[in-house]
């Protein structure tokens, strides 16, 4: 049989099974929101208040593009683990090629809009005068990157397919080291700023795609895979593309609206956009136990959909919303009370620190709301209910966040926190959504326990 390459979600221990799966994904994202805020927290240190502002408003677009990517690859991931589940090899590796083969034409486009376009992508964002040069160098550069970005995360998205957490974070862990040491020469040493910054993300990400590669050659896989297996099959497309394109639409403008968050507020002023900057990479850290529930629950509930396992997935949601709303309530204290620490680690501007913990208090309140949001998107996700994902996220961002942040962007004496309480109330209304749907689809619900 070869050496045991992934987890054998539908047996066992549900719970234990779940958090042995989810702890490799904790912290394989950890580690990536590492080498992302070592870009903001490096540049904050060495260089200034309009590089890091650069840095900021340059990531936070980045970050959209990445989110739109992970979305499109989670048809992979449900693709891949529905067959892995139900014994269909061959069927999984086409999956695996044509996923390929997607993303290769994906990464092209994207490069193509990003790269030539990043002096109007700057402007698009309001990049505050004194940040600008540095905000649209740190996208092009980026852009340039963008086939490594998008490798990474097919690469990803297969491993969690087939149970594999493990192997992702190694080659995340050696992207951090190798992001952190970059910084440190190119902002620090050779003080490049934010386009030292971006070279050493992109080098990151490069070295990453080549370790996953080299650690894919000494598996022995789950599913028959050949280098034919690479082409542009119209069935697998549909089905990749139908669960992928409602979770890449939705994290589009589910981003989009928190772009919008910034571009309000590099109008209040460079440290207002440098503060935001800082809270969101410390948002990224305190949204990591959801976010590893989303991903997890999506293969878990993949494969034993996969399997016939119907219930066995139910159980499953709402064990992890019982966890990560535990982890939330931990983050939410953290936040509300250290957030000028925990800004403090990002930035050495007192202005920039006192703004950010302002921002992060209305975070506070929405770490509990994404403990259970990101588990019932998770389980909608792996069970390919993907068009209702979108439609909960868009009218939580346009409908809610994006009317919410305008109006109080209006107040008099308006603050950041006012800014910030757009995030969790959309967080309320897309609950309410997920719950609705939850109890519309299945109406043998009061099976699973109760929270």
């Amino acid at each position: 049989m070869g050496k045991r390459t992934q987890q054998n979600l539908v047996q066992g221990n549900i719970l234990r099974t779940l958090i042995s799966f989810a702890v490799p994904v904790l912290l394989a994202l950890f580690l990536q929101a590492m080498y992302g805020a070592a870009d903001l927290i490096i540049v904050g240190r060495f260089a200034g208040t309009n590089e890091q502002s650069g840095v900021a408003s340059g990531s936070q677009l980045f970050n959209m593009v990445t989110m739109v990517i992970t979305g499109l690859t989670m048809g992979v991931t449900v693709f891949v683990g529905e067959a892995i589940g139900s014994g269909k090899r061959r069927q999984a590796g086409q999956g695996v090629g044509c996923g390929i083969a997607v993303f290769a034409v994906v990464a092209l486009l994207v490069t193509a809009v990003v790269v030539p376009f990043s002096d109007r992508l700057a402007v698009w964002m309001h990049a505050p005068a004194q940040a600008f040069a540095q905000t649209s160098h740190y996208v092009r550069i980026c852009g340039i990157g963008t086939v490594f970005i998008t490798a990474y995360n097919v690469i990803g998205a297969v491993f969690r397919g087939i149970g594999d957490s493990k192997t992702p974070l190694v080659t995340v862990a050696i992207a951090c080291v190798i992001n952190i040491l970059g910084d440190l020469l190119l902002v620090a040493v050779f003080h490049m700023g934010a386009a030292g910054a971006a070279i050493a993300t992109v080098s990151a990400q490069a070295v990453s795609v080549v370790c996953s590669l080299l650690l894919i050659r000494r598996k022995k896989l789950p599913f028959d895979f050949s280098l034919r297996d690479i082409r542009l099959e119209p069935t697998c497309i549909r089905r990749i593309l139908r669960i992928g394109i409602p979770i890449a639409l939705q994290e589009l403008l589910v981003q989009f609206s928190f772009l919008f968050i910034q571009v309000v507020v590099n109008t209040m002023g460079v440290v207002q956009s440098a503060a935001v900057g800082v809270a969101e990479k410390v948002c990224v850290f305190l949204m990591l136990v959801a976010s590893a529930y989303m991903q997890s629950i999506s293969a878990f509930v993949a494969q034993n959909n996969g399997a016939g396992q119907w219930e066995r997935s139910r159980q499953a949601l709402f064990y992890g919303i019982r966890t990560a709303l535990a982890a939330g309530a931990v983050m939410g204290t953290l936040a509300f009370f250290g957030g000028s620490f925990l800004a403090g680690l990002f930035s050495n501007e007192p202005l920039v620190i006192a703004n950010a913990h302002t921002y992060l208090k209305a975070y506070a309140i929405d770490c509990l709301l994404t403990a259970i949001l990101f588990c019932f998107v998770g389980y909608f996700n792996g069970c390919g209910r993907t068009a209702f994902v979108m439609v909960q996220g868009v009218v939580g961002a346009f409908c809610v966040r994006i009317p919410v942040v305008f109006l109080m962007s209006h107040l008099d004496n308006a603050t950041l926190f006012h800014i910030g309480l757009g995030t969790p109330i959309s967080s309320v209304v897309q609950i309410i959504l997920c719950v609705l749907a939850f109890r519309a689809l299945q109406p043998g619900c009061s099976a699973a326990p109760a929270l």
